[in-house]
C-alpha cells in the first residue's frame, strides 16, 4: 500500500482537479483518517466506509477513509488506486454540491446511496435464506 504521505499526495492531486466553486461552504475542508468504518448496515463484516459527507454544527466537511483504502485496495497499482480515490473523493463532493444546492429527490446521490443499502439489504437477506434452507 502506499504510504500515508503519497496517498495525501495523491488526493491532493485529485483535489486540484476540482473547479474552486466546488469548495464553496466547505467550512471543514478534506480530512484524512486512518481508520476504516464498517458500514451501520454491514451483515457480515463486508460493507464499509470509503469517503463521507458529514454536515454538522463546526461546518460542513469531506472525510476520506485512509485505512479502507488500505484494507480493500493495497493491492492495487497506484494508477488503479488514484482512480478509486477520485471516485470517492468525486462522490462526496457531490453530495456536497446537492446539499447547498437543496437537492433531495429521487435522483439525488443521496436516494441512489439508499437504494444502493437496500440492495445489498435485499441480497443479504436472500443469501441468509438460502443459507438455512
Amino acid at each position: 500500500m502506499i504510504d500515508r504521505d503519497e496517498f495525501n499526495f495523491i488526493l491532493s492531486d485529485l483535489i486540484d482537479e476540482l473547479p474552486q466553486a466546488f469548495f464553496r461552504e466547505l467550512s471543514g475542508g478534506i480530512i484524512v483518517s486512518d481508520n476504516a468504518p464498517q458500514s451501520e448496515y454491514s451483515k457480515n463484516n463486508d460493507l464499509f466506509v470509503f469517503g463521507q459527507y458529514r454536515v454538522n454544527s463546526l461546518g460542513r466537511q469531506v472525510v476520506i477513509y485512509r485505512g479502507s483504502f488500505e484494507r480493500f485496495y493495497s493491492h492495487l497499482s497506484e494508477e488503479q488506486l488514484k482512480d478509486k480515490l477520485r471516485n470517492t473523493l468525486r462522490h462526496e463532493f457531490r453530495h456536497h454540491m446537492e446539499f447547498l444546492s437543496g437537492i433531495h429527490n429521487s435522483s439525488s446521490l443521496e436516494a441512489e446511496d439508499r437504494r444502493e443499502i437496500q440492495e445489498y439489504l435485499r441480497r443479504y437477506a436472500t443469501s441468509s435464506d438460502q443459507l438455512e434452507e
